[in-house]
């Protein structure tokens, strides 16, 4: 360390310099350091603010630094080499470097050992490697000592250093062959292996010590493997270490890995955790936190969000239990180095809402990018940050792609300092070797005596997930559990499903919703747990695409639906705490994976087959039939993956949530049942077929599950492949998780419809014969001409009822001056470069099934539907958002198609919402607007015409015409460099495959030829809410009519109305306006 004399004589030196004020240049020296005048200066005072007397740099020396030398980046400048070596041992003086000895690893540069971003380290190879551990003192040489080698070329890493600084743990191929942890005693320089899981056939790592001196450390035990890459990555989840008495214990029930895990200084473990349970893989690794004995499962950050891809490495900063430096990475492309960044949970937890900064980035803000390499191309790298402060860090650097991987002290005011590198070397893991303050214990609440928990949630309705959902409306919860993949399967090559979900799901059952949200019931302890608040009608009203899993005996608490964390609960006494606790009542039998054949196909069998038996082309064919391939455009990814026929048949007649939807939190309702082509279809009274509840909750089930066709993983990839893992999955589940559940792999023969359920199993072998047909003709052959017509009649019109009924056929229409209307036509400026376009609509007549409809006085039409910039003027906030993709998601264009975009019509948007709009629009204008009855919606959409459609018959080209669904609508895309999603997925959506208007979902308003009255888009584009009240006897306030079609709708489709309770926002609906036409 310096005095300010040093300061001063160097200050001297530069006193004949030009001071060059705030100059922006960066000074590349050894190991490619960064040191700037404004970054130096703003870091020394900081340090004279915070430390006082204790920091040697005084005003004089300040004042030297700030008389930078002009041409600083000349690098043969004596000048600046001095003033250079002056703010270097400036910013070294920094007392927080008091600790003396610095830990690292010295490790060959030819092998890092750093695991892919969908590894861990049971990835890594067990030899090759050059390492060691040392230590160095930052203001000495540099010069570095060992202080442990491994015998063998093995890897020793993953350091964590005990809370007296005395001994530290650290991962290392063991005596079996295995990963294992050993710990090393600092003053002999002895390493011994931890014994923990000692098992032929698993890996344990990554530890650290709890602040009662036992371990938490990660481990392959769990027998699961990582879905993406078809199980090759063997997933580790956390484990508890009782160092007395050698007990261990699992304490998260995971699909994939749980990395770094870290103490905060409030004593609860922070950690990595990756999920993608229908959402998509590339980016959600979420921090998350618990307490020691595994109770209190919850996010810390990045859940529903994006950007961060990954946090690895996330250590807390000193004394804050909300703000942690991690290093931000991508999916594929580099492993596990990435940006360094600053987050703070207390600012927000979604995307860059926490981000407190990015070194370097002094005050620059941080947006979120969606990208699946997201820092392949970003310099500086970071690993392994060690933070001295919230302002100052250690780190391993490598500035640039040339430059070596070195130890750095570097700041949020961007200097880097280089501490050491090495050539040939890679430095990693800089700890400094001094004891810190040991975090408190947290009591442990686990009952190692109880298989089950309690779940208490205080109001369903309270957060973002229900949001204008009215209460009542959630009658019950589904609960649902997983069966994850094993080693060497799963994935998008031995799916599940068509298009997803990743994992087998296994339903629980259900358990009643009081009228004010709460709910208080029991469940399986030691399993992951999902959970869909459900209508009257059985129908998830949002989905969980998440899980929470509850310790033995803990009582888990949670206050809503994506509320934030935090949120107290209500005041009021919640009616779910007055009575018994609910147990959870079963699903038609046993928690047991859910299969078409075993739980649909009984219903096609009970009401379709009769007339879908496979004799008539023209229908699709339900019987049961053996497992078939899809033939998709790559081999590779349908050769492992076989589906029934029936499941493929009615797979089409479903808009589900693909094996990776938005990462967002979903709409409330936007995959509801009641909005799919199939439920709509049954409600509408199809060939007057009633079904019986059960048929109902069978089929509705299966859409909220996300549509799987098997429920085993040895129906998918064989027997063969399974047992052994299946055998020690149970056995380590035995030893480390108090024996949870039965074997997943277990087929119950019951017998549907049934009071007394048979609950004999056995485990089926399939054949290993799949057929093979060509499915890609996913025209709709059928066209609704046969007996499948949608000859519906509404028949169930409450709340939540979304029931296709046809119009009347005779569109007998006559108005004052028939076809040779010339539309009135006036336009009103609503904003710069907005204007509402509306169109006079005459007086006239059309005959309906209830007789003659007289439109006794003219109105004024919105020509188009409202669109996006238009609604944004009254709604700010509003997001019409997109339609999701097919399956996998890497990139923006992956993730789905904008209809967001301003010429596009709004959707998304309830009939209240589409009511306050117009009665905002009347108060700018000074007109009464409103929605269009649906007497006025029908005739205007008419205009006169004598055919169902206005523009022709159905079998009509209607490109020209109306935005409908057609070849654009039925196509895949291609994505490089994985050819997805066409390579997986063949053209299965129902569409009219000969006609092709070139929009996947809605066009920009007014593409398409007007209709004789002169609107746009009244069968097309997007669907529209009109001002009644449905008229069927199960109708009323509370539910409203929906006319014409949308990009996803078939031509016979679009004559049908559709309930909708008011307040629901449809992904497909949106809404135009009328108001009354004066005499002019």
């Amino acid at each position: 360390m310096q005095d300010n004399g040093y300061f001063a004589h160097t200050g001297r030196l530069f006193a004949t310099v030009l001071f060059v004020a705030f100059t922006m240049w960066t000074v590349p020296v050894r190991g490619e350091e960064c040191l700037n005048p404004d970054a130096v200066c703003r870091a020394v005072e900081d340090l004279q603010r915070t430390f006082g007397v204790a920091y040697a740099v005084g005003s004089d020396g300040l004042a030297a630094l700030r008389n930078a030398p002009e041409n600083g980046d000349t690098a043969d400048n004596p000048a600046m080499k001095a003033w250079r070596e002056q703010a270097r041992a400036a910013l070294l003086a920094n007392p927080l470097l008091d600790f003396g000895a610095l830990l690292f690893i010295r490790r060959g540069a030819g092998q890092l050992g750093l695991p892919q971003n969908w590894e861990s380290n049971s990835s890594l190879p067990l030899s090759g490697f050059d390492n060691e551990i040392c230590r160095m003192f930052p203001r000495g040489d540099g010069t570095p000592q060992r202080v442990y080698r491994p015998d063998k070329d093995v890897f020793a890493g993953d350091l964590a250093l005990h809370w007296d600084a005395g001994r530290l743990l650290f991962s290392m191929p063991g005596s079996n062959g295995r990963w294992q942890v050993h710990e090393l005693d600092l003053a002999t320089g002895r390493a011994q292996e931890v014994s923990l899981i000692n098992e032929p056939d698993v890996d344990n790592y990554e530890a650290c010590y709890l602040p009662d001196d036992n371990l938490v450390f990660a481990s392959t035990a769990p027998f699961v493997g990582v879905p993406c890459v078809t199980g090759s990555s063997h997933v580790s989840n956390l484990y508890r270490y009782d160092v007395a008495t050698g007990a261990i214990r699992r304490l998260t029930f995971e699909q994939d890995h749980d990395w770094c895990p870290r103490i905060l200084p409030n004593g609860r473990v922070l950690y990595l955790r990756w999920e993608y349970s229908d959402i998509p893989h590339f980016a959600s690794r979420i921090l998350f936190h618990m307490n020691p004995d595994g109770t209190e499962q919850m996010e810390y950050y990045g859940s529903n969000s994006y950007w961060p891809n990954a946090m690895f490495y996330a250590r807390p900063l000193p004394g804050s239990a909300t703000k942690v430096v991690t290093i931000v990475g991508g999916h594929h492309g580099v492993p596990r180095m990435g940006e360094l960044v600053l987050l703070d949970a207390a600012h927000g937890r979604r995307e860059a809402d926490g981000v407190i900064q990015r070194i370097p980035g002094y005050g620059k803000a941080v947006e979120p990018v969606l990208r699946d390499n997201l820092v392949d191309d970003s310099w500086p790298k970071f690993l392994h940050p060690f933070p001295l402060s919230d302002t100052y860090f250690l780190v391993s650097c490598k500035p640039g792609p040339e430059a070596l991987w070195g130890l750095y002290l570097v700041d949020r005011f961007d200097n880097r300092v280089l501490l050491r590198e090495e050539s040939g070397y890679a430095l990693f893991e800089p700890i400094p070797l001094a004891a810190v303050p040991r975090p408190p214990v947290i009591p442990d609440r686990v009952d190692p005596g109880r298989n089950d928990a309690v779940v208490f949630l205080s109001d369903i309705y309270e957060g973002d997930g229900l949001k204008g959902v009215p209460r009542g409306t959630v009658k019950q919860l589904r609960l649902f559990t997983y069966h994850f993949a094993y080693h060497g399967m799963g994935g998008q090559i031995n799916r599940v499903g068509l298009d997803g979900p990743w994992d087998i799901k296994r339903v629980l059952g259900t358990v009643p919703v009081e009228p004010d949200g709460s709910a208080f019931f029991r469940v399986p302890a030691n399993t992951p747990v999902s959970v869909q608040p459900l209508d009257e009608k059985g129908q998830a009203l949002q989905l969980m695409r998440s899980w929470m899993t509850a310790m033995p005996g803990e009582t888990l608490s949670c206050v809503g639906c994506h509320e934030p964390q935090n949120t107290p609960p209500p005041v009021r006494p919640s009616l779910a705490a007055r009575r018994a606790l609910s147990d959870i009542a079963p699903w038609y039998g046993p928690e047991r994976g859910f299969s078409f054949r075993r739980e649909v196909q009984p219903v096609l069998d009970r009401y379709c087959v009769r007339c879908h038996d496979g004799t008539d082309v023209g229908k699709p064919d339900f019987r049961e039939l053996p497992d078939i391939h899809t033939t998709a455009e790559e081999p590779a990814y349908n050769n492992g993956s076989q589906f029934p026929p029936a499941y493929l048949a009615l797979r089409r007649y479903v808009r589900g949530h693909t094996m990776e939807s938005d990462l967002h939190l979903l709409m409330p309702l936007e995959f509801h049942a009641g909005t799919t082509d199939l439920v709509r279809h049954l409600r509408g009274g199809h060939q007057g077929i009633i079904l019986d509840p059960e048929s109902w909750d069978r089929l509705i089930t299966w859409i909220d599950l996300n549509t799987p066709a098997h429920g085993t993983w040895h129906e998918i990839v064989g027997t063969d492949k399974v047992d052994h893992q299946r055998r020690r999955r149970l056995d380590m589940h035995a030893k480390y998780a108090l024996g949870i559940g039965d074997d997943p792999e277990t087929i119950y023969h019951l017998t549907p419809y049934q009071e007394g359920l048979s609950l004999t199993s056995d485990r089926r072998e399939r054949d290993g014969t799949v057929d093979t047909i060509d499915v890609s003709d996913a025209s709709d052959s059928d066209s609704d001409s046969d007996s499948d017509a949608d000859t519906d009649t509404d028949t169930d019109t409450d709340a939540d009822a979304d029931t296709d009924v046809d119009t009347d056929v005779d569109t007998d229409v006559d108005t004052d001056v028939g076809h040779s209307l010339v539309p009135e036509k006036r336009s009103i400026a609503l904003a710069d470069g907005i204007q509402l376009h509306l169109v006079r609509v005459p007086a006239g007549r059309y005959v309906s099934d209830a007789g003659p409809v007289e439109i006794a006085e003219p109105f004024w039409m919105g020509a188009t539907e409202v669109t996006n910039a238009q609604f944004t003027l009254f709604d700010l906030e509003h997001d019409s958002r997109l339609e999701h993709g097919d399956f996998l998601q890497f990139s923006t264009g992956e993730r789905g198609w904008p209809l967001n975009t301003p010429d596009q019509p709004v959707v998304r948007v309830s009939w209240e919402r589409a009511r306050a709009f117009c009665e905002w629009l009347g108060a700018v204008t000074g007109e009464a607007f409103d929605l269009p009855t649906e007497s006025q919606w029908e005739y205007a959409c008419r205009a006169g015409g004598d055919a169902p459609l206005w523009y022709g018959p159905p079998e009509m080209d209607f490109s020209p015409f109306e935005n409908l669904a057609d070849a654009s609508f039925l196509r895949v895309e291609t994505h490089d460099p994985w050819k997805l999603p066409s390579g997986a997925i063949h053209p299965w959506r129902l569409a009219r495959a000969e006609f092709n208007d070139g929009y996947r979902v809605s066009a920009p308003v007014g593409s398409f030829a007007p209709n004789p009255f002169g609107l746009h888009d009244m069968l097309g584009n997007a669907a529209e809410w009109t001002r009644d009240a449905c008229t069927s006897a199960e109708g009323g306030p509370a539910v409203r009519t929906v006319r014409g079609g949308s990009w996803a709708d078939r031509p016979e489709k679009a004559i049908a109305r559709r309930p909708y309770a008011t307040w629901q926002s449809v992904y497909n609906v949106g809404f135009r306006v009328v108001c009354p036409a004066a005499d002019r």
